[in-house]
């Protein structure tokens, strides 16, 4: 394989909410792609679910070589090939570890008991308390400004520091 021909990671920007449709049309036609993906709770008027959303809005990396790389313009969603000094941006695999490692131990963090969450439906939406007890289904929260302990659905909550990345 001549140096040319050598596959690398590229940057694709894809149409907003679109990443992964591209991301299934890509491996269909049998590339290689990864699109980085965290578990955030997401709110509804009648329910919360937990959604996987991508780290990184519009944007999904290719495995391929320098020259196939403009192929992927021809699959609907995908927006342009990412530049960087007048070249298609490359990332080395030692970024992808770190996107996938930084993943996977964040979905590690599960919530813990003493931990701030902030309830996000109900008649309580927007109240914040501290986890007492963790069961399988449900969690007892102290708040603080009620002075009283409340029974809340794990899903239902989210953890304050992750809501202030948000």
């Amino acid at each position: 394989m001549s140096l040319k021909q050598q596959t690398e990671w590229f940057v694709l920007y894809t149409a907003p909410r679109a990443e992964k449709k591209v991301k299934e049309r890509i491996e269909m036609g049998g590339g290689e792609c990864f699109l980085p993906l965290h578990r955030t709770p997401r709110v509804w008027s009648d329910r919360v679910k937990m959604v996987d959303i991508p780290l990184y809005n519009s944007y999904l990396f290719v495995r391929t070589t320098d020259t196939e790389l403009r192929t992927y313009l021809k699959i609907p969603g995908v927006v342009r090939i990412v530049f960087y000094c007048d070249k298609p941006a490359v990332l080395r695999q030692k970024e992808i570890d770190t996107i996938q490692a930084f993943l996977e131990q964040a979905a590690e963090q599960p919530l813990c008991s003493g931990d701030e969450v902030e309830i996000l439906a109900g008649v309580m939406k927007h109240v914040s308390g501290k986890i007492r007890k963790i069961r399988k289904d449900y969690l007892l929260l102290y708040i603080e400004q009620l002075g009283a302990t409340v029974c809340v659905k794990t899903g239902s909550v989210a953890r304050i520091d992750r809501l202030l990345k948000r």
